[in-house]
């Protein structure tokens, strides 16, 4: 897939632009790395960031969360309240509108899932993962996971270099003292594309636990 053209547009307008041309269906098919780790937690509040269509939010609300879900995308979030309401779960899935590079949701969260917060434009990733560690709970999870490896459908330049999962660890600013790590390491996925097609895909992922020490 060609790389977009940028010039001249804020990210607000990129994203708003992809989301607003894209179906308003939901695949129901949350990201493999969130089911994985967070299949057995007992349910309670999380927020989701970069939730685009809602997939994933809507996965956590089904097994009995209380989910907040964040986007840049005025038109994303649209799209996941309907998705919320069409799988009758839009009592338990909020939405709100942030730019994480100027903005982050005032509250505290047994788990944060930051999937994929991967854009075309500047981003202050360091910052936002340090602010996603600041709002889990004790005894809360932190998820994190980055595209190690890239499908040929990508934006992303293949020959970039790899990031690995433990630099994904350090942005975190996490002090070991207060975190169990869960995992922190290379996950293997089989990904699809637009037009169905499948790649293997590595990404590198990140899972912290919060100590609780009351």
């Amino acid at each position: 897939m060609p790389h977009p053209n940028l010039e001249g547009i804020t990210a607000v307008e990129f994203w708003d632009g992809i989301y607003g041309k894209a179906s308003s269906q939901s695949s129901g098919k949350p990201s493999k790395i969130l089911t994985h780790f967070a299949e057995c937690r007992t349910p309670g509040d999380a927020l989701d960031l970069g939730c685009a269509k809602g997939d994933d939010a809507i996965w956590l609300a089904k097994q009995g969360w209380q989910v907040l879900g964040v986007d840049i995308s005025q038109s994303a979030l649209r799209i996941t309240a309907e998705n919320a309401a069409r799988n009758d779960v839009a009592d338990r899935v909020s939405i709100e509108r942030h730019d994480l590079s100027k903005s982050f949701p005032k509250a505290a969260f047994d788990l944060v899932s930051a999937l994929f917060l991967q854009t075309t434009f500047d981003f202050p990733r360091a910052a936002v993962l340090q602010g996603a560690a600041a709002a889990v709970k004790p005894s809360g999870l932190l998820l994190i996971a980055t595209h190690q490896t890239y499908a040929p459908w990508s934006w992303n330049d293949p020959s970039e270099p790899e990031i690995t999962a433990e630099e994904r660890l350090a942005e975190t600013g996490h002090d070991p003292m207060d975190w169990r790590h869960v995992f922190v390491g290379s996950f293997h996925r089989v990904a699809s594309g637009p037009d169905g097609q499948k790649a293997d895909i590595t990404d590198a992922v990140v899972v912290l636990e919060r100590l609780d020490f009351r």
